[in-house]
């Protein structure tokens, strides 16, 4: 079967949405408790305040960002603050799986358990694994 690519559009932002839920779902049990209650957010692109603060020219450089408090900075009594949270960048993430063979979920997927995981502090070796028992 071939696409229409004449009347094809891209993923919307709930496509996107879509896209991290099933990611989400597919991470091992430890590695979901480990993040707790964190929020997976779509945006098209990091805003420039951002860009500027992280001194990135290009925003399609930025595919996706934790926002939160490392556990090694967490307090042992809770404290009022913003609940962590991944942010994907659609259109960044778009620009990348346009350019290489990847499948579309499964760079989400990369993403998102990137994310994740460098806040735990995890190797990119920690996080090869997570991905291979996802893509199993």
């Amino acid at each position: 079967m071939s696409t229409d690519w004449i009347h094809a559009t891209p993923p919307t932002l709930a496509d996107f949405e879509t896209l991290a839920q099933v990611a989400w779902n597919s991470l091992p049990s430890e590695f979901r408790s480990m993040a707790g209650d964190v929020v997976i957010r779509i945006e098209d692109l990091a805003s420039d305040d951002l860009l500027d603060e992280m001194d990135i020219d290009d925003p399609f450089e930025l595919t996706g960002l934790y926002h939160g408090v490392s556990l090694d900075r967490q307090g042992a009594t809770p404290e009022t603050r913003e609940p962590d949270m991944v942010i994907l960048y659609r259109r960044a993430i778009l620009d990348e799986w346009a350019s290489g063979d990847e499948e579309l979920g499964h760079l989400v997927a990369h993403v998102l358990i990137h994310e994740i995981g460098h806040h735990f502090g995890f190797s990119d070796d920690d996080m090869e694994q997570i991905e291979e028992r996802v893509s199993d």
